[in-house]
C-alpha cells in the first residue's frame, strides 16, 4: 500500500474516532481511559489450528491489529511496534495480542505459524488469526471501523490501516485523549507507526491491567 493511501486511511479513521466520542459507553474521570463499544462476537482459527473467540480473551487486556504476512509496506513497521509491546508484557498471563490477517487465502494457519517463528514472536497469548474473508472484512470494517479491503493497485494487493485497538478485560475498546497544541483530542485507536503513540499504548495497557 502506498504511503499516501495509508495516510488517507489513517486520517479518515482518526476523524471517525473523534466524532465517535458522543457514542462513548461510559464517562470517566480525567485520569481514566475512554470506553467505546464492545468488540463483537468472533471466532477465528489461530496459527496452531485452534479456534479462538472472545472467551479466550476474557479477563485479559489485549491489542488487535489487521495485517497480512506478505505486506510489503506498513506491516513490517507495525510488527516492530508490536514486538516492543510483546517485550514489555512478556510473561503476563493477563495480556494478549490478536493479529488478524486480511489475506486468509494465503495466510493459512501453517503460514501464520511460520511467520511467527520467523519474526521473533514468543508471547504465549499472541494469536495470529485467519478465517473466512467476508467475516474478517465485516469484523474489521463494521466491528472496529478499521478499513480493510482488496485493491489490485495497492502494494501487496490489499489496503488497511496501521492502527492498533486496545481492548479491556470486559471486551470494550478503550483509548484516551491526546494533546495537540492547546487542545485535547479524543482518539479511538493508536497509530502503530508512531513511536509516541506506541509508548502511550503501553502506558494505557498498564492502566487497564490494574483495573
Amino acid at each position: 500500500m502506498k504511503k499516501n493511501s495509508y495516510i488517507a486511511i489513517t486520517f479518515i479513521i482518526l476523524i471517525f474516532g473523534i466524532y465517535a466520542v458522543p457514542k462513548i459507553v461510559k464517562n470517566f474521570a480525567d485520569n481514566e481511559l475512554l470506553q467505546f463499544e464492545k468488540v463483537p462476537a468472533f471466532e477465528f482459527t489461530d496459527q496452531n489450528n485452534k479456534q479462538v473467540n472472545n472467551s479466550n480473551f476474557e479477563n485479559k487486556v489485549y491489542v488487535v491489529e489487521f495485517f497480512f504476512t506478505s505486506c510489503p509496506t506498513i506491516c513490517p513497521e507495525m510488527h516492530k511496534s508490536m514486538l516492543k509491546i510483546q517485550d514489555e508484557f512478556y510473561g503476563n498471563p493477563n495480556f494478549g495480542i490478536a493479529s488478524i490477517t486480511i489475506d486468509p487465502k494465503r495466510d493459512t494457519p501453517e503460514a501464520l505459524k511460520k511467520y511467527g517463528e520467523e519474526h521473533q514472536v514468543s508471547l504465549k497469548n499472541w494469536h495470529f488469526l485467519t478465517g473466512d474473508k467476508d467475516v474478517i472484512y465485516k469484523f474489521s470494517n463494521e466491528g472496529f471501523r478499521l478499513y480493510a479491503g482488496e485493491n489490485e493497485e495497492a502494494a501487496g494487493g490489499f489496503e488497511h490501516s496501521g492502527l492498533f485497538a486496545l481492548i479491556d478485560k470486559e471486551g470494550y475498546i478503550r483509548s484516551r485523549t491526546i494533546r495537540s497544541g492547546d487542545n485535547e483530542n479524543p482518539i479511538k485507536f493508536y497509530d502503530g507507526l508512531d513511536a509516541k503513540q506506541v509508548q502511550t499504548l503501553k502506558e494505557d495497557i498498564n492502566l487497564l491491567l490494574k483495573e
